[in-house]
């Protein structure tokens, strides 16, 4: 069982709360009933004095929890409509603990289009303990169904999609999930909760590479986990403390006011990462443009139907479709910033093919679009025309 309820959302007496406030609120109750702090007390602490043996006031050894991280893991599943939150040391650490959930012999689906660390973790790691991936397409959620035998236990999905911003029918796939009585797994990061809250479309468990939205500002690396099961959040909270794979007090307190402005910031988000998907999608030195917004973007009724809005990530090619073009173009923004990571406050430039998912052999990339003249954009909040004359000035 749970050791304590650290992980638990506390239930809301009063009228439920919108999504704004619950960033500011959620789960925060009762934060700090020595000295009444606003905000919740980074405990910068391993361990915790007991009265006598097991005796103690929730906290004993900060692997297994730490009150700042509680407040952390509140706040995180408030904002997801989940019962339990789990944080991690990074988003991979986060991921490395669903899979902990099997066993050799268990096979595993995925979306055939997802983040190179992902990919790496499953297939060079994971792989040798005799768990089975399949990488397949999910734009039609149906297509799944064949790929299904007795051995699978997990569907894990990213949408949208990195890079390519594929979007997948959380509730299709849900269903099928339930009728083959497996595990459905979603990557949030991309649409974060203010966008797409995958566990009120069916889902069990909901990923978070907290590094990027949740904290928004480039300093800290976290992951999370939220899920409403008590038995699998159980398991995994066991998972979490015996692995080790924990984030430090700092950092939870870097997140938790990273969260209280997710929904400013994904207002702004959107909005330049329309203006600016706009811009090149009529821009004669762009080839083909990637944003879910589109109504000609595959899915783009399903991304309608089950996001808010349509986020700040765009990839798209150069017209020439050459590396030479794309390294030139990165080369010369100077308000984007060519780094690796995204969903940070500033606008951040990536190639795909050589920095995020270099990690996948370049013919399994090429048949997902991943080209070597495709360029990934995390659009920040500054000046939309600050951004656009940018881009303008880099592609000549």
């Amino acid at each position: 069982m749970l050791k304590h309820n650290a992980h638990t959302t506390l239930a809301i007496k009063q009228k439920p709360m919108k999504f704004n406030t619950k960033t500011i609120h959620g789960g925060q109750e009762n934060i700090d009933p020595a000295y009444g702090s606003v905000m919740p007390p980074i405990y910068q602490t391993t361990t915790f004095s007991q009265s006598t043996p097991g005796g103690h006031k929730g906290f004993e050894y900060s692997r297994s929890g730490n009150p700042t991280r509680a407040a952390l893991e509140k706040s995180i599943a408030s904002i997801e409509n989940g019962k339990f939150g789990l944080a991690f040391g990074s988003g991979l650490a986060a991921i490395d603990a669903v899979i902990k959930l099997f066993k050799p012999g268990d096979e595993i689906i995925s979306t055939n289009d997802l983040y190179g660390g992902s990919y790496r973790l499953f297939t060079s790691i994971f792989e040798n303990f005799g768990i089975k991936f399949q990488f397949i397409g999910m734009g039609k959620a149906k297509n799944i169904e064949k790929y299904i035998n007795k051995n699978t236990k997990l569907l894990w999905i990213e949408t949208p999609t990195n890079p390519m911003m594929n979007i997948i029918d959380i509730e299709a796939v849900s269903k099928i999930a339930k009728a083959h009585n497996l595990l459905l797994a979603v990557d949030n990061t991309f649409a974060t909760p203010y966008l797409q809250q995958p566990l009120e479309l069916g889902a069990d468990i909901v990923m978070h590479s907290a590094t990027k939205y949740l904290g928004g500002h480039s300093d800290v690396v976290m992951g999370s986990l939220v899920v409403n099961q008590k038995k699998l959040a159980e398991k995994l909270y066991f998972i979490q403390n015996a692995s080790g794979g924990i984030c430090g007090p700092q950092d939870c307190f870097l997140v938790l006011r990273g969260i209280k402005t997710l929904h400013l910031r994904m207002q702004r988000h959107c909005e330049n990462g329309e203006a600016i998907a706009k811009f090149l999608k009529t821009h004669p030195k762009v080839g083909k443009v990637y944003w879910p917004g589109f109504e000609d973007h595959l899915n783009h009724d399903i991304a309608s139907k089950q996001m808010k809005g349509f986020g700040g990530m765009i990839s798209f090619t150069t017209k020439e479709d050459t590396l030479k073009s794309a390294t030139a173009l990165v080369e010369k923004l100077k308000v984007f910033t060519l780094a690796e990571s995204l969903g940070g406050v500033e606008s951040l430039a990536g190639h795909p093919a050589s920095m995020t998912h270099a990690s996948i052999p370049k013919e399994e990339r090429a048949k997902t679009g991943v080209v070597d003249s495709l360029i990934r954009l995390s659009v920040g909040i500054e000046d939309e025309e600050d951004l656009i004359a940018d881009l303008k000035q880099a592609m000549g």
